[in-house]
């Protein structure tokens, strides 16, 4: 696999000025460009995978979203919330100086591409909500309340992939090589072992925000371009009754789910690769 550019924008806010990372896979001159967008406690690095399989038709780009990654931490957590990260995106796609885009968004990623899809004026020309959409189960909310910015000590590699597999088994079944990666993505060294690459402060809105369902249906009915639904068949967080409702109405979904997944599918193994590549190019 090749190895991706990175680098950063400036974005402004009432709080102050930060930078958001960004990698970058296949031709920068090429005016066709995918967005992924990564879920709650992850980073732009998860995309790797898919991003080699599009490098040679595509331009791929996977920003490190606020507070995660290579990407600055704010000085206040309460900013920590999408209509924020709806704006970083927008800045991020104004520095990649192109009028569309195609996005892939994971879970928050993908309520991210949601709402840039249903703007008038939208750049989004497809969208893949990865096991997101308009109504999500509370319950699920708050099961991934419990572990958001509350990992334990890791002293060792060893301990903390022990803790990322139990905190991602939804994500399905992976190769030692893929759990490896996986947590590798999250790590960061602290001097005393190593903590997860992200600031514990996303946490504190994610969990102010938690106790019912979210419901968005009228921004899914107002998207018009072309939307992929790839859910984990054992998603908690994405309802059979949901995903069947997006296929039914606003602009009516396709829709794909991965056996054995919950939430969510990670775009490691090569049917959800292939499945993803094939929308992305039918255009």
């Amino acid at each position: 696999m090749s190895a991706p550019r990175l680098a950063h924008v400036l974005v402004g806010r009432e709080t102050g000025v930060y930078r958001m990372a960004y990698r970058e896979w296949g031709d920068a001159a090429n005016p066709r460009v995918v967005v992924c967008a990564h879920g709650l406690t992850r980073n732009g690095r998860d995309f790797e995978s898919l991003a080699n399989a599009l490098a040679g038709d595509f331009r791929v780009v996977a920003p490190d979203v606020v507070g995660r990654g290579e990407s600055d931490w704010l000085r206040d957590p309460m900013g920590y919330q999408v209509p924020l990260y709806v704006q970083d995106m927008l800045v991020l796609i104004a520095r990649l100086n192109v009028a569309t885009v195609h996005w892939v968004g994971t879970s928050m990623g993908g309520l991210i591409g949601m709402i840039l899809a249903a703007m008038p004026g939208t750049p989004i020309r497809r969208l893949l909500l990865n096991d997101v959409g308009p109504v999500l189960a509370a319950s699920a909310l708050a099961r991934i309340g419990e572990y958001v910015g509350k990992a334990p000590a890791m002293p060792s590699r060893a301990a903390a992939e022990a803790y990322i597999r139990a905190v991602s088994a939804p994500f399905g079944p992976h190769s030692d090589a893929q759990w490896a990666f996986l947590t590798e993505v999250m790590l960061k060294p602290d001097g005393n072992g190593w903590r997860l690459n992200y600031d514990p402060g996303i946490a504190i809105p994610f969990q102010k925000a938690a106790g019912d369902d979210v419901n968005l249906w009228p921004l899914y009915d107002n998207i018009r371009c072309p939307v992929l639904l790839t859910r984990g068949a054992q998603s908690d967080l994405l309802s059979v009754d949901t995903a069947c409702a997006m296929s039914e109405r606003g602009p009516k979904a396709a829709w794909v789910d991965f056996e054995g997944v919950g939430h969510a599918p990670t775009f490691l193994q090569e049917d959800q690769i292939a499945v993803a590549s094939s929308f992305l190019k039918a255009e």
